[in-house]
């Protein structure tokens, strides 16, 4: 088969195969959609680089990894010849994490193993459809902050890690930005608890099937406090320990990270030398400290380990519970000893807190002023600002592409 014409405008929807049973089936799915089985094509991945270096490329992209000898170098090639904003797909015969992970890392929308189903195929192009209208609204409603990843570390037990995390989520929907909140607490979640929900089953299924993972899955795995707000955690048995398939941590980032515009991560401490690799997903992370000794050298520690394992990613120390028990250093010397400045600071209230937990929501959303809610809006401001592309959106998969090859 040859390619299609080269028109003015963008088509909706090709598929480039390599072998004709794929073809089949992908016309037999395209209808489902509404879109044309004429723009199912042969030639793979090689295929569509020829054809979209001559005419535009379609706003979903659906190519086959089957014949090529480099996948990444291939994928490579294809984003040099898209446009801003085209959801890809890719499919392939390798059953290989580390290509999956490298794939979603470069801002593919999904990778699909072989053999495949109707079924399969038509939920994934439900699932990028979804993703072409996330595009338009943010074309739609114009400038916006850059999406993020930030994961909150406690320094110690105690810190009020979950419950800033929580609040900071909150924060950003609130402020009109599609957010999760990923809790990593298999056993003692509070991240559903604090909105007065129950949390589901979702997280342990997608740490033991990561595979499954997309914006369908998660849109069904979720627990959703307000429109803008989701939350993924789960309540493991005690005496049961999860164990996160190879490369499971990461995906289920990075898929959450391309469905919701920012992503806050509730990481115990305890897991930090556990799954180092998922920290390297992280754009940003905080570690929530109080004024002591042991917190002191417990900064000074995660801060050198973080340069080696998320050496991208942009750390902020927050003082946290402020008041709530008598300081052992002084601010100064305690930022003097880590090297580092305090970027905010929140103090301890009791009472504020204690009426959010009877009325079953966060303390942002209840006690709308007061300092503890103005310290809780200051950590949230280091995630808002200076961080946007020349146009204020959030990059699509062929700058996130062009970024890698240009460092």
């Amino acid at each position: 088969m040859t390619g299609p014409s080269k028109k003015t405008e963008r088509e909706t929807f090709a598929a480039y195969c390599c072998d004709e049973a794929t073809i089949d089936l992908l016309k037999a799915a395209a209808p489902s959609r509404g879109w044309s089985e004429n723009m199912v094509f042969s030639g793979g991945i090689a295929g569509a680089v020829r054809a979209l270096g001559a005419m535009p490329c379609p706003e979903f992209l659906i190519v086959d990894l089957s014949d090529s000898e480099d996948p990444r170098a291939d994928v490579q090639a294809l984003a040099e010849v898209c446009e801003e904003g085209t959801v890809v797909l890719t499919i392939g015969a390798l059953n290989d994490v580390g290509l999956y992970r490298d794939l979603l890392h470069a801002g593919v929308h999904d990778y699909l193993v072989k053999p495949l189903a109707v079924d399969v195929i038509k939920a994934a192009m439900h699932s990028a459809e979804e993703a072409m209208n996330a595009v338009e609204e943010v074309e739609e409603e114009g400038p916006a902050s850059e999406g993020k990843t930030i994961f909150f570390i406690g320094v110690r037990g105690g810190m009020g890690t979950s419950t800033l995390a929580a609040n900071t989520a909150w924060l950003s929907a609130n402020g009109g930005e599609s957010t999760a909140l990923l809790d990593l607490d298999f056993h003692f979640s509070s991240s559903a608890i604090q909105f007065d929900l129950e949390p589901g089953r979702g997280l342990l299924d997608a740490l033991d099937n990561p595979n499954r993972v997309d914006g369908l899955f998660l849109d069904r795995a979720v627990v959703k406090p307000s429109e803008k707000l989701s939350i993924l955690c789960t309540e493991a048995a005690i005496g049961v320990v999860p164990r996160p398939a190879e490369g499971a941590l990461e995906h289920l980032v990075d898929t959450m990270a391309n469905t919701y515009r920012n992503v806050v991560v509730d990481m115990p401490r305890h897991m930090v030398p556990e799954q180092p690799e998922v920290l390297n997903t992280a754009t940003d992370i905080v570690l929530i400290t109080d004024l002591s000794l042991s917190s002191a050298r417990d900064c000074i520690r995660l801060k050198a380990y973080l340069k080696t394992c998320a050496p991208a990613a942009s750390v902020h120390v927050v003082l946290n519970k402020l008041g709530a028990v008598p300081a052992e250093v002084e601010e100064k010397d305690f930022a003097n000893s880590i090297e580092t400045e305090i970027n905010a600071r929140v103090p301890f209230d009791a009472k504020a807190m204690l009426l959010a937990v009877q009325q079953g929501t966060v303390i942002a959303d209840h006690t709308k002023s007061g300092k503890v809610t103005a310290g809780m809006k200051a950590v949230n401001s280091l995630f808002t600002s200076g961080s946007e592309n020349a146009d204020g959106q959030k990059p699509s998969w062929v700058n996130k592409l062009l970024q890698r090859k240009a460092s």
